[in-house]
């Protein structure tokens, strides 16, 4: 099958590659929109990103390229117009689960590094300056750890808070039983808002979710509170955020994912000037810490989504179920 691959980056070109068994591969750096789409032209299939945007227009120009499978390799597919692919009989695919270990674990170093300042001592030792000074952190042991969201990822994190001695309590509107077997309580949104330490979000964005965390969910948190997202940057309201680490409601903030993140994460920009304003001035808070969605950067997930991404085309190319429809 010959497929086109958008907003690719190196990383993506050298596992796609290696696990390549008899697909023609054809690897585009650009994200795929409206000027970008006649590149799938003589494809079968295209293989997307997260900050592809897949709307009505863009599915009436694969469908004309004769496009029959968008394969999405990631979880979430929020980015792409569902309806749309459907009445274009253009089947979506994605990879529900890669390394659930390498987003959950990425959380924990967000919350580590931010409680002990880890950055900032390693900038401070470089330089020379060995003060202690404003590097005071806490002890993460009996501390009550809110989990939003408790599927593969989620659960994984769960696992790794309990190792840590935390308390931790959980909302999903689906319960895990095997976390409820690990001795974590489920309780309503309000109630893990209201008893949380920390706050980790690990659902997806659905229309439900935009925006869980905005100014009403934020007053009826701790007042320092810690809140960590490596989901989707929409599940934050991010102006009520900014308001809330200006009063210091929130104490901490670790964000691997933003709203606004396309055209902006992935790539560098180093010798530009940034023009979002929201991000400039999280990026002023001393108590925030944003990396650029690499959550899932790990061999083991690259592999996984390789992997898994094949498996899918290879069986929509034989006519069978992967399993990893996305359905309406």
């Amino acid at each position: 099958m010959k497929i086109a691959f958008f907003s690719t980056k190196p990383y993506d070109k050298e596992f796609f590659e290696k696990y390549n068994q008899t697909n023609e591969l054809a690897f585009y750096e650009v994200s795929l929109n409206e000027s970008s789409a006649k590149l799938a032209e003589g494809f079968d299939a295209i293989c997307i990103f997260v900050n592809d945007k897949i709307n009505v227009s863009i599915i009436e120009k694969l469908a004309q390229a004769g496009i029959k499978l968008i394969a999405l390799r990631s979880a979430g597919f929020n980015n792409v117009d569902l309806d749309a692919a459907k009445k274009a009989n253009i089947t979506v695919v994605r990879v529900p689960a890669y390394s659930p270990h390498a987003v959950a674990e990425h959380a924990v170093a967000l919350i580590m590094t931010l409680n002990r300042k880890t950055h900032k001592a390693y900038n401070r030792v470089r330089e020379g300056n060995f003060s202690l000074e404003k590097l005071i952190g806490f002890d993460l042991f009996q501390k009550t750890v809110g989990i939003i969201g408790t599927g593969k990822i989620g659960e994984a994190f769960a696992r790794i808070m309990l190792g840590f001695g935390c308390k931790v309590v959980a909302y999903d509107i689906s319960q895990n039983q095997i976390l409820i077997d690990l001795g974590i309580k489920y309780c309503s949104f309000d109630e893990v808002l209201q008893q949380a330490d920390i706050i980790s979000l690990h659902c997806p964005l659905t229309d439900k979710t935009l925006h869980l965390i905005d100014k009403q969910a934020i007053a009826k948190m701790k007042n320092g509170i810690m809140l960590i997202n490596t989901s989707r940057g929409a599940l934050i309201d991010t102006p009520a955020v900014v308001e809330a680490l200006k009063t210091k409601k929130l104490g901490y903030l670790g964000l691997d994912v933003y709203e606004q993140e396309a055209n902006i994460f992935f790539n560098d920009l180093s010798e530009e000037i940034l023009v979002d304003d929201t991000l400039a001035r999280l990026m002023s808070f001393p108590n925030v810490l944003i990396t650029s969605h690499q959550g899932f950067l790990t061999e083991e997930a690259l592999t996984q989504i390789s992997v898994i991404t094949f498996n899918n085309i290879t069986a929509f190319e034989q006519r069978k179920k992967s399993g990893n429809e996305v359905l309406i």
